[in-house]
């Protein structure tokens, strides 16, 4: 799992692999709002400091790990309601490419285009070259507490490691 590092709010490392956390524990999380379709905005900035948050970065829509990464979220959709967690995936892909992926794999959670890469560049996310492209958003997750501090933050370099979901959940259930 090079390339790989998360913290809890404990300050204890799943992962020492690598030196590089996007955001670290107890900073404010910045509040971004991003679209989920044409004329669907959604303001994460409203939730952010009063309600817990998930946020997981993918890199591309309809790629093997990433649609393996939504789907399997999808299909724990329950466990993740049941502790109160308001998920949100991000890529830099169009929003009409998400709606599509969200629409073909069924998954019941919002997916946002950064496609200006503005969030995934203040959540310290993009890769600078990514099999040629510039500005892909890392495989990252991010739990933001309900006082709006990240509780959690793990980010690769290697798009084909899937963030452990224990961990994750973990994480939502621990943050206030």
């Amino acid at each position: 799992m090079a390339g790989v590092e998360a913290r809890f709010s404990s300050g204890r490392k799943a992962s020492t692999e690598d030196d590089h956390v996007a955001l670290n524990i107890g900073q404010k999380a910045p509040g971004f709002k991003l679209s989920s379709g044409p004329g669907q905005d959604v303001d994460v900035g409203e939730l952010i400091g009063s309600e817990k948050v998930l946020l997981l970065f993918f890199p591309l829509a309809f790629s093997p790990v990433c649609t393996a990464e939504m789907c399997q979220m999808a299909e724990d959709w329950r466990k993740w309601e049941e502790i109160g967690a308001n998920v949100f995936g991000i890529s830099v892909d169009s929003m009409y490419a998400l709606q599509r992926f969200r629409e073909d794999e069924k998954i019941p959670f919002p997916l946002l285009s950064d496609f200006n890469r503005t969030t995934a560049r203040a959540y310290d996310v993009l890769y600078e070259d990514f099999y040629g492209m510039e500005g892909v958003a890392k495989r990252s997750a991010f739990v933001v507490d309900s006082s709006g501090s990240i509780a959690y933050s793990w980010s690769t370099d290697d798009a084909s490691v899937q963030p452990d979901y224990d961990d994750v959940r973990a994480a939502v259930v621990a943050a206030l």
